[in-house]
C-alpha cells in the first residue's frame, strides 16, 4: 500500500464502533478503513453513505447491488473491492456463476434483463470514454423507477469513488473470494482484471 495505516489505539474512540463491526463481519478490520479513518470525518461520511446505498429497505436488490459494485470494481482494477465484492455477490446469489461470468456479461445467459440494463448502465457511468444516453435511459426507466435511478446511480457513483481510492493506495485483495484468474495474455491485451 502507498499510505499505511495506523496502529487501531492510535484512532478517536469513537471509531472503535465502526470498527468492531468491520471485525464481526469480516474477522478483521478492513485495511480501507483504516486508510479513510486518517481522516476520522471523511471516513465516518463515507460509511454513513454506504450504510445508506447498502440499506434492506433499498429499492436495489441484494444481488443487483453486488453485481454493480462488482463490475466498477473489475472496471476500476480495484483487487480489493472485486475480492470482497465478488464474495458478497457469492453469497447473495449463492454460487460463483455471476462472479465467474459478470466480466462478459454480456455473452451470458446468467444474466436477466433488469441486471443486463443496470449493467449497461453501469458501463456507461463509469467508463470514461462512455455516454448515458437517453435511449439507454428510456430502457433503464423500463425496469427501475425514478428513485431506483437515483439509488443506482448513486451506488454507482459511490462504488467508482470506493475501487479509485482503493486502486490508487494499491489497497490488496484479502482472501475473502478464490477469483478465477485470466491468464497473463488477456491483461496484457488490454483485457480487464476481474
Amino acid at each position: 500500500m502507498h499510505v499505511p495505516d495506523k496502529p487501531l489505539r492510535s484512532y478517536p474512540w469513537w471509531l472503535k464502533p465502526f470498527f468492531w463491526s468491520q471485525k464481526r463481519r469480516y474477522g478483521k478490520v478492513l485495511k480501507p478503513g483504516l486508510l479513510w479513518a486518517r481522516v476520522p470525518r471523511l471516513f465516518a461520511a463515507v460509511a454513513a453513505l454506504y450504510g445508506v446505498l447498502d440499506r434492506k429497505k433499498s429499492p436495489l436488490s441484494p444481488q443487483l447491488r453486488s453485481l454493480v459494485t462488482v463490475r466498477v470494481s473489475q472496471i476500476n482494477w480495484c483487487a480489493f473491492c472485486v475480492d470482497i465484492n465478488a464474495m458478497t455477490l457469492a453469497k447473495r446469489t449463492g454460487s460463483m456463476d455471476k462472479v465467474e461470468a459478470l466480466d462478459n456479461w454480456q455473452h451470458s445467459d446468467l444474466f436477466n434483463a433488469q441486471e443486463r440494463i443496470a449493467l449497461e448502465y453501469t458501463e456507461a457511468v463509469t467508463y470514461s470514454d462512455r455516454q448515458v444516453t437517453p435511449e439507454l435511459i428510456k430502457q433503464l426507466k423500463e425496469h427501475f423507477n425514478n428513485d431506483a435511478v437515483i439509488e443506482l446511480t448513486g451506488l454507482i457513483a459511490f462504488q467508482n469513488m470506493s475501487s479509485k481510492f482503493n486502486a490508487a493506495l494499491d489497497v490488496p485483495a484479502e482472501g475473502f473470494c478464490k477469483i478465477p484468474q485470466k491468464p497473463a495474455s488477456s491483461e496484457s491485451s488490454g483485457g480487464h482484471r476481474g
